[in-house]
């Protein structure tokens, strides 16, 4: 007898296929006469690996538009999302040399920073309210340290005061100094050295604070003569022509500058040296110093325009957050916060975000299942139907899939309302008495119930496609072989139509995870989602930043679960039919 698995006689090999024969003869023919020549002369290889070329660039010809569009519309937006969570160059944009000086400041020391730190303050904000880039700082600190954006608008509306009293002090003694022309002769290198570095700095400070490039073209070349004596007054009038001519597209030459300016000249004019200068240059500045203008500390002059400058919290937020790139917006996004002694939980009353990300996971979770729960006899009906009443179900269940979102959510806002249709029918019944009325809006359950009506044609669709495939033969099978009808669907027909359970679950999960509409309009205050969060930070308080990171971490989540998922059941036993 003939052991199983056995040949039942000698072994004979296929004989070998026709492009196999073709493939030894040219490489014998190589062998033995040389390379095999194609019908245009080139060898073979050469030609077939040409061949091999084209084909591979026709069939990614034929994706590119596919991989342009992914790109495009997932990559790029997410790589953008990224970089939005932990971007944060405002702040040393807009107060660039006074994050400098303030380096080195200690802020748990309990001691005011430094002159020189009010100094640079009052400089980088008098630029920053002229290009009305202070209100976008303090609306960025304001979401680390409430009030700070308060403290910037109302500084932003004072800080010109001391530099308009010195411009007119210098103008009444000096009245050449009215004329635009005189600050350009006198700022101007001319026929002198230009100090072309200092140009190229104050491009680039002028275009990282107003998100541009500030390479217009402009006639003006500061002096490097003046940059050594009056270094203060050059870099601000620089400054200010880099803004009138690449920002304004003013001409410099015959435009008055900021009051900035003539307050940097005469505080300068106090120890500066004039030896090295002649002529009409030496006879203006001459004169210049000899005006009597009083300029106090500029500690003092901050603490006049806004005591809260006089105390430590300010420069404390802006020492903190000043790096270009921060984890803040993540900390945020967890109700932690960045703070000078290290990272720190955010005070009680402010800590919602953890409670709305778990709100949004059980709710999801909860939604899911009960689509299963509602889905599940729909789709096994729809498997086991005749075709007739099958196909008249199924325009049933996707009849949600012709009707407007808005219209759906709506529609379950009216009838679930304490005078809806719902409260209404179980008055009648007498199950509810009218004085109490069930709430079913505006909370939760509205949230829940609503969804789950609209999600569920996706839960229904992939379990039918799977019980398709479930062959009734099998039921028959178990039950001949003796077992029970709920035995039969519990352990022949239930483990089949998994996949479709996966499938569906997978969908109305990370569909439910990022819903915004349904849980704004019937969710109230009680049900709405993370993703109403991160819409509110979108359009409403404009910070992108929070709303990145939130988004992020919302993905990640999805991702985290997408893996556990993929770890103990196995992606690949998800099927759609």
């Amino acid at each position: 007898m003939t052991s199983v698995g056995a040949t039942s006689g000698p072994h004979h090999p296929s004989p070998p296929s026709k492009a196999r024969l073709m493939m030894s003869n040219a490489l014998n023919q190589d062998a033995e006469n040389g390379p095999v020549m194609a019908a245009d002369g080139t060898p073979l290889k050469r030609s077939l690996a040409r061949a091999l070329r084209r084909q591979k660039g026709r069939a990614l010809l034929l994706i590119a538009p596919l991989l342009i569009f992914v790109l495009v519309t997932f990559i790029v937006p997410i790589g953008s999302m990224l970089f939005r969570s932990v971007e944060n160059d405002i702040v040393a944009n807009t107060l660039p040399d006074t994050v400098q000086r303030l380096a080195s400041w200690d802020a748990t020391s309990g001691e005011l920073p430094a002159e020189g730190v009010y100094e640079a303050m009052y400089y980088d904000l008098f630029v920053a309210a002229e290009a009305k880039r202070h209100t976008r700082l303090g609306s960025r600190l304001n979401y680390e340290e409430s009030g700070i954006s308060s403290l910037f608008r109302q500084s932003g509306r004072k800080i010109d005061d001391l530099a308009k009293d010195a411009t007119k002090a210098l103008e009444s003694a000096v009245p050449a100094f009215k004329d635009g022309e005189t600050w350009y002769a006198l700022m101007n290198a001319g026929n002198d050295e230009a100090n072309s570095g200092l140009l190229s700095a104050m491009r680039g400070r002028i275009g990282r604070l107003n998100d541009s490039s500030a390479s217009g073209e402009m006639d003006f070349a500061p002096s490097a003569l003046m940059a050594d004596i009056l270094p203060l007054t050059t870099r601000s009038y620089t400054e200010w022509a880099v803004y009138e001519a690449t920002e304004e597209g003013r001409d410099p030459a015959t435009r008055d500058p900021w009051e900035l300016v003539p307050l940097a000249l005469l505080q300068e004019l106090k120890t500066a040296d004039l030896s090295g200068l002649t002529g009409t240059r030496a006879e203006l500045l001459t004169q210049a110093q000899a005006v009597n203008f009083d300029i106090p500390p500029y500690s003092e002059v901050l603490a006049d325009i806004d005591p809260e400058w006089g105390t430590i919290l300010p420069w404390e937020t802006i020492q903190t957050h000043s790096s270009k790139y921060t984890a803040g917006y993540f900390l945020n996004a967890v109700d932690a916060q960045k703070t000078p002694e290290g990272y720190a939980w955010q005070p009680e009353d402010k800590q919602i975000l953890l409670k709305l990300f778990g709100r949004t996971l059980i709710m999801s979770m909860i939604i899911t299942c009960s689509c299963i729960l509602l889905g599940y006899p729909v789709a096994w009906l729809l498997a086991n139907l005749p075709t007739a009443k099958a196909n008249l179900l199924m325009i049933l269940v996707l009849l949600p899939f012709w009707t407007s979102l808005l219209v759906r959510t709506s529609a379950w806002k009216v009838m679930l309302q304490q005078q809806g249709v719902i409260n209404d029918v179980l008055v009648w019944l007498g199950l509810v008495d009218d004085a109490n009325r069930l709430i079913m809006i505006n909370n939760q359950f509205g949230t829940i119930v609503a969804m789950t009506h609209i999600l569920l044609p996706f839960m229904i669709l992939p379990m039918y496609s799977v019980m398709q495939t479930v062959p009734p033969s099998y039921l028959r099978a178990a039950k001949s072989l003796g077992a029970t009808n709920w035995t039969a669907f519990w352990r022949v027909y239930f483990p089949q139509s998994i996949p479709g359970i996966g499938a569906g679950s997978i969908l109305v999960f990370i569909l439910s995870i990022g819903y915004y509409i349904t849980p704004e309009i019937v969710g109230g205050t009680k049900g709405v989602f993370i993703s109403n969060r991160i819409a509110y930070h979108i359009s409403s308080s404009l910070n992108w930043g929070l709303a990145a990171a939130l988004g992020s971490i919302l993905l990640a989540v999805v991702l985290l679960l997408y893996w556990c998922y993929d770890r103990i059941v196995g992606i690949d036993n998800v099927k759609l039919g």
